[in-house]
């Protein structure tokens, strides 16, 4: 699925993260979303890899990176914690600056990282998402059905995990096809290598992101609350989903000062479901 890349499996941040890796220009860095792994850009990495110096890892306890243990803070997969990884990789892979383009969980990880590390970040695209904070002030009935996995996956330890665990494969098919807005965009291989990495370890480690994202997440965003993105911002969103239940683009021009998008037409899996689109987008705005 990654034809020229190479596979890397990197100690960065006091753990090992595996990736893959093409190209050659300048870096970017592509993060992926839940419940799935970097192989989510399968179809968009090849093409950016003719201009740039691609790298797509597995995000902390996704994949086939390391999911140390947690605590009762979630501090661990808290998205500082996440964007640390990440920016130890790059610069392990001997990248200071780079571009970043996230999706969904990863897309989380990435707007810390340029807020944390905004001398790192040039430029940051997000694939639909709005950031945690504006999910949870932002809830009526209507759209707490369509996001219960902030309230699911969010309970102690072991609940969710025990039923996820039941069937997990049915579990990680059912979020697959309800969030997909297109059909056969998930192709058979790449939903083998989700089914693949969804064993029990991952299962508590994305349960732990979640449990995060309610948590110390929410608490470093309120601290941050007048904190603003300096980089350049691109918004890309699904306009039957994301779209239906936001202004997405007046939603990130209170985080940054700099930014522009559009919605396509499909479900949450831009990248699966319109990768040209995606890649043509990102492409023009990298080099803009």
């Amino acid at each position: 699925m990654f034809d020229g890349f190479t596979a890397f499996r990197t100690r960065a941040n006091g753990i090992t993260i595996n990736g893959v890796r093409g190209g050659d220009g300048p870096p970017l860095l592509l993060l992926y979303g839940y419940p799935q792994t970097h192989v989510m850009w399968h179809r968009v990495a090849p093409r950016l890899a003719q201009r740039f110096a691609v790298v797509c890892p597995d995000l902390r306890g996704y994949g086939d990176s390391d999911g140390p243990p947690s605590d009762a803070g979630h501090e661990p997969y808290g998205k500082r914690e996440m964007a640390r990884d990440q920016l130890a990789l790059m610069r392990e892979l001997g990248f200071a600056r780079f571009a970043t383009a996230a999706h969904d969980r990863g897309a989380r990880v990435a707007r810390r990282l340029a807020l944390d590390h905004p001398d790192a970040v040039d430029r940051l695209a997000v694939l639909d998402i709005v950031p945690t904070h504006v999910v949870y002030r932002d809830l009526d009935q209507r759209h707490a059905t369509t996001v219960w996995r902030y309230f699911f996956l969010t309970q102690e330890s072991d609940l969710p995990e025990r039923l996820i665990g039941a069937d997990p494969g049915y579990y990680l098919d059912y979020t697959m096809d309800e969030w997909c807005g297109t059909d056969g965009a998930v192709t058979a291989e790449a939903r083998d290598e989700y089914r693949r990495c969804f064993d029990p370890a991952t299962v508590h480690a994305t349960c732990e992101d979640y449990r995060a994202g309610a948590t110390i997440d929410l608490r470093h965003d309120a601290v941050d609350a007048t904190a603003r993105i300096g980089s350049p911002v691109l918004v890309l969103w699904s306009a039957r989903g994301l779209g239906a239940a936001y202004d997405v683009l007046d939603v990130w021009r209170g985080e940054a000062d700099d930014v522009r998008g559009r919605a396509l037409d499909c479900g949450h899996f831009l990248a699966e479901e319109r990768p040209d689109e995606v890649a043509a987008a990102l492409e023009h705005f990298m080099t803009a």
